[in-house]
């Protein structure tokens, strides 16, 4: 689907050809708009469907190149298109790469936040995880992080001590 943009200044949004607003602004890294006419870092299309999947595969390979609000864009599209029995894990997969997200920005209280919701969402799907989801495994991994975080802070972990396994 095509971007329409209104003037910037004009006190408008990014508009896709629907109507529906978007970001156009490049992004960083870490997800934080930049100036705009910057490079920045692409964004996950508007328009992602991927498999259950894919969508871990991909969620996956960008957690371990250390880019989780990627993680979380792919994650977000799978939680908007999941059936209704799902779509509570899925949310909590997207929140999980949100608290990293937060973790690598440097947001500690921000980062536990989101960290202890998502392991609450996540483990409602132990008894029957789908998609060979790693719920009880990511569910301890979630918690053990956030306590770390609020007990150390984020500046004690390494990069890979923030980089969960989503399947197994």
């Amino acid at each position: 689907m095509g971007r329409v943009t209104t003037p910037t200044g004009t006190g408008g949004r990014d508009r896709d050809a629907a109507g529906r607003p978007r970001n156009a602004r490049p992004r960083d890294g870490l997800g934080r708009p930049l100036p705009p006419g910057e490079l920045g870092v692409p964004t996950t299309p508007d328009d992602l469907s991927l498999t259950p999947a894919e969508a871990l595969a991909e969620a996956q390979r960008l957690l371990d190149e250390g880019m989780p609000f990627h993680a979380h864009e792919v994650l977000e599209a799978s939680w908007k298109a999941a059936p209704a029995e799902e779509r509570e894990l899925w949310r909590g997969l997207a929140q999980l790469a949100v608290g990293l997200t937060h973790l690598r920005r440097g947001n500690d209280v921000g980062a536990v936040r989101l960290l202890r919701r998502a392991a609450t969402r996540i483990e409602d799907y132990a008894a029957r995880p789908p998609h060979h989801i790693a719920v009880a495994a990511l569910t301890d991994w979630t918690r053990r992080l956030a306590d770390r975080v609020e007990t150390t802070g984020a500046a004690r972990l390494s990069p890979a001590d923030a980089v969960p396994r989503l399947t197994g």
